[in-house]
């Protein structure tokens, strides 16, 4: 699993990281609670397909088709201008526009500081939190080898 970023470049990159990471609950409870009346515009309608994976081996060898993913994407627009662009791995339509939506918000510089601490920080903590425990999990099945000399004569 990747590590979450610690010092993001961008930090609407992040935010775009983030929101394709999210759980679709973790968008639409703070939507409705604390933006209910948001007016927004569909630019471009949910929709689900297919993107084709690459690899390399070794990580720099010459790249080589490794198959195919479902993604779902969407764009929205607030009725003040800021298009929010949603992406993530699957096929929940909604979930995409839920993203896509809170992207736009985090444009806005009056609701980023709410965006972060209601949305974008839960996800980053359990993100944090599932990452710990699968290092957790893969320490317990460490395995130590050594080698045992017999003395022989």
């Amino acid at each position: 699993m990747s590590q979450p970023a610690q010092h993001p470049a961008d930090p609407r990159t992040e935010a775009m990281r983030l929101l394709a990471r999210s759980l679709p609950e973790e968008l639409s409870g703070p939507l409705q609670s604390h933006w209910p009346r948001l007016e927004t515009r569909t630019i471009r309608a949910p929709e689900t397909g297919l993107v084709m994976l690459r690899g390399r081996m070794g990580g720099d060898g010459a790249p080589f088709n490794l198959g195919e993913a479902t993604v779902s994407r969407a764009v929205i627009e607030l009725s003040t201008g800021e298009r929010g662009y949603g992406q993530l791995l699957g096929r929940n339509r909604d979930h995409a526009a839920l993203a896509a939506t809170v992207e736009a918000l985090n444009q806005r510089q009056t609701d980023r500081p709410d965006v972060e601490r209601l949305i974008l920080a839960p996800i980053r903590r359990r993100l944090t939190a599932e990452a710990q425990r699968q290092r957790a999990e893969t320490a317990a099945t460490k395995v130590d080898f050594f080698t045992l000399v017999r003395a022989e004569g």
